[in-house]
């Protein structure tokens, strides 16, 4: 009879010794001698490894060649308690099959520390290593983490385009969608591309943000929130920054600000505490990792334990300000008098960069900071205009280590406000009368936010660059795999 397949997680916690098992999964290290041989085998269920005990003799010699870091195989044998520290069991292997071979001249990820810039040139493979692993396993548990939320609050989950007519934004870096022939496109008479010919008869690009379909959503359904991919086509070759990236971006109807800022606080706290309720042997592997990356470092200049970080969030209420009390702050502070930031703060209206932001979180409150209030001047035409006539009911979440990790705001419900601030921004109103009827018909106080996932990836897993928290990092010269 064919023993049914086991995973190794189930195997590591299993008490069932002298039992006849399967298991399959890919060899991450061997090691031995004549008589014995211990194979570390790895399916992807779990951080862990499962040790496989080869009584060599029993073996054909040409079968135990081919068992080789990378080469996939398949185990029948007895499970037995681990005489040795760290695993409670081992598998005695009275059967082994190789499904997949990997020659060791040419297979890439021999068991030796690499590089994660050579990890990036390899992500079709690095998937295969201990700290991907553990990096897309938590991937997996926070995207079941927005969903869980979500759906416990009775929100519901709308799939907004990712081609659109619209710049969400009005930042323009976006990419066309065209089927016209990029060599002999049609024309129009002033020499222009007549997109009249286009598939969809219009220009089309690649979404920014999901948001202004969202709110269509919200103002019939209530309480909805998207969560896919979105596009950028920024030229910004930095640790923060992917052209490709997934946004999760609820809309509420009758929230304002504060409501806003209580269900954003409440979300980030229920995305980390799931993290430490499901991701624990990950989280504890990348925390290792990441104490060995700093042991070199200053004391003062190492960040906090990537589980004593994640615990800290969670017990803090999030300190909440004005941007013109972080404004006061950041003038006054030592590094803004000794000219030590990049960019000087001089006069209310400046639009706050990420240095800026991590002092205010990491230096002067040492807690997690909600901003609100900031100048409308440097924020969207739909955020709602204040009654002082300068700000707009804008609220930003900014984090250790990551900066600002959730923007969003009060919506402007007034037709004719919304009207006015388009025409300033120079944003044709005709193009955007589908938008505008939300206004016209039934509107009401409504509010929301948008979360880059990639960025919230970034503080749980303490990885360094956003590239290593998405499978396949799309940047500037770089769409491989």
């Amino acid at each position: 009879m064919e023993l049914k397949r086991i995973k190794i997680k189930e195997l590591l916690l299993s008490k069932d010794f002298g039992s006849e098992v399967n298991v399959k999964g890919w060899v991450r290290t061997k090691r031995g001698n004549k008589q014995i041989n211990f194979v570390a085998l790895n399916d992807g269920s779990t951080i862990n490894n499962l040790q496989i005990v080869v009584d060599v003799p029993n073996f054909n010699e040409d079968l135990l060649k081919k068992i080789t870091t990378g080469a996939a195989i398949s185990v029948n044998g007895k499970l037995i308690e681990s005489t040795g520290s760290g695993q409670n069991v081992e598998l005695e292997a009275t059967e082994i099959q190789v499904l997949g071979v990997a020659d060791p001249e040419k297979y890439p990820l021999q068991p030796k520390k690499h590089s994660l810039e050579f990890l990036r040139e390899k992500a079709h493979l690095r998937f295969r290593t201990n700290t991907f692993s553990a990096v897309f396993r938590i991937r997996h548990a926070m995207a079941f983490a927005v969903h869980e939320f979500f759906n416990m609050k009775g929100f519901y989950y709308m799939h907004t385009p990712l081609i659109t007519g619209s710049d969400a934004e009005g930042a323009g870096e976006m990419f066309r969608v065209s089927t016209l022939d990029p060599k002999n496109p049609p024309l129009n008479e002033d020499g222009t591309i007549n997109y009249k010919e286009d598939f969809f008869g219009k220009e089309t690009n690649l979404t920014v943000s999901g948001q202004l379909e969202g709110e269509l959503g919200a103002m019939a359904l209530g309480e909805i929130y998207t969560f896919g991919p979105t596009f950028r086509a920024e030229n910004s070759n930095t640790t923060r920054h992917l052209a490709e990236f997934w946004m999760i971006e609820p809309e509420m109807a009758f929230y304002d600000i504060v409501d806003n800022m209580d269900l954003a606080e409440e979300f980030l706290k229920y995305m980390i505490k799931y993290a430490l309720d499901n991701c624990m042997s990950d989280l504890e592997f990348l925390s290792k990792r990441l104490q060995e990356e700093e042991k070199g470092k200053k004391a003062d200049e190492q960040s906090m334990e990537l589980i004593e970080k994640l615990r800290f969030v969670l017990e803090n209420d999030f300190v909440r300000l004005t941007y013109t009390e972080a404004i006061d702050i950041l003038r006054n502070s030592k590094p803004n008098k000794k000219k030590k930031f990049q960019y000087l703060i001089e006069d209310w209206g400046a639009d706050l960069q990420s240095e800026h932001e991590r002092y205010l979180v990491e230096k002067k409150f040492q807690k997690p900071v909600i901003l609100t209030d900031y100048p409308k001047d440097i924020k969207a035409f739909y955020m709602k205009q204040n009654d002082d006539g300068k700000t707009v009911a804008a609220m930003d979440i900014l984090f250790p280590g990551i900066g600002e990790i959730v923007g969003g705001s009060q919506r402007e419900e007034s037709l004719e406000k919304l009207l006015a601030r388009m025409a300033e921004m120079n944003i044709p109103a005709e193009d955007m009368d589908w938008y505008l009827d939300t206004r016209r018909f039934g509107s009401a106080t409504h509010s929301g936010f948008g979360l880059g996932f990639e960025r919230m990836m970034l503080f749980v897993t303490g990885m360094g660059n956003i590239r290593d928290v998405i499978p396949f990092p799309r940047t500037p010269k770089n769409a491989e795999f």
